[in-house]
């Protein structure tokens, strides 16, 4: 399985950032996306950041991160997705009626 990691951009040029995630820093490319400040919060996977992300979402991802970690190793999880339990799934608008 494949994840994207929420990494936080350190310093970087027209064509990459310096980016940390959890103490692990890596050079990851920006074509994508273009030039971001430091500060900015980006979704990044295989080395290539793929979106720009909020504080809220990437400190979500984070904790589903987290929780994925969690299950495996048969630790408690349910409380890393506090914004999933007690709400019913929906639909993306185009999959409805």
């Amino acid at each position: 399985m494949c994840l994207g990691l929420p990494m936080t951009v350190l310093d970087g040029d027209d064509f990459s950032a310096l980016c940390e995630w959890r103490g692990e820093t890596r050079r990851v490319s920006t074509l994508l996306i273009g030039r971001q400040s430091s500060g900015a919060r980006l979704l990044v996977h295989v080395d290539s950041a793929i979106r720009v992300l909020d504080d809220a979402e990437a400190e979500a991802i984070g904790r589903a991160l987290d929780g994925l970690a969690a299950a495996a190793e048969g630790r408690a999880f349910e409380h890393l997705f506090a914004d999933l339990i007690d709400r019913e799934p929906e639909l993306p608008a185009h999959l409805r009626k």
